[in-house]
């Protein structure tokens, strides 16, 4: 990876300072440096990871892991769906139902049950994708739509989300 060709305009790195004033270690403030590129840029491009890590006095895997570990950070700008359900595999989360939950989803939206990875509707309105432990294991299979959280997820339940989403 190389940052040399990877800027932050002033006034965020400005607001990521700040930020970085209300923890009390420096890497504290990861995945919030994190959230403002991804909110930013669309993602966390390694560049940003890297500079992160040089900001924060970090090693660059320390924020790659970051990113690889929570699912609601994207690495590349994929097209997304403008509803992003992110249904849990852990294994709670798999015992309660979640395989049949997204497969559910994929036939309802029209997209391959059998494929694996984030897979968005031809129209763009949304993406399904299997993601890591949402951390609510007592009330499987548990999911999201963009920020919204959803417990305890029936099929008729997942049918009634979909049908919220405009």
């Amino acid at each position: 990876m190389n940052d040399m060709s990877f800027s932050v305009p002033p006034e965020l790195e400005a607001e990521l300072d700040e930020l970085t004033t209300h923890y009390p270690q420096k890497r504290s403030a990861s995945l919030m440096y994190l959230h403002a590129f991804q909110e930013r840029f669309g993602c966390v491009s390694p560049e940003a990871m890297e500079w992160t890590a040089k900001k924060l006095g970090l090693e660059p895997i320390n924020i790659y892991e970051l990113v690889t570990f929570y699912p609601m950070f994207r690495q590349e700008k994929d097209k997304v769906g403008r509803h992003q359900i992110k249904v849990c595999r852990t294994l709670s989360c798999a015992l309660g139902g979640s395989h049949e939950l997204r497969d559910h989803f994929c036939k309802k939206l029209g997209l391959d049950a059998s494929s694996h990875g984030a897979q968005t509707t031809k129209d763009g309105k949304f993406t399904v994708e299997f993601v890591e432990c949402l951390a609510n294991c007592g009330t499987a299979p548990v999911m999201m739509v963009n920020e919204d959280f959803y417990e305890a997820v029936t099929l008729q339940k997942a049918d009634e989300i979909v049908s919220q989403c405009h």
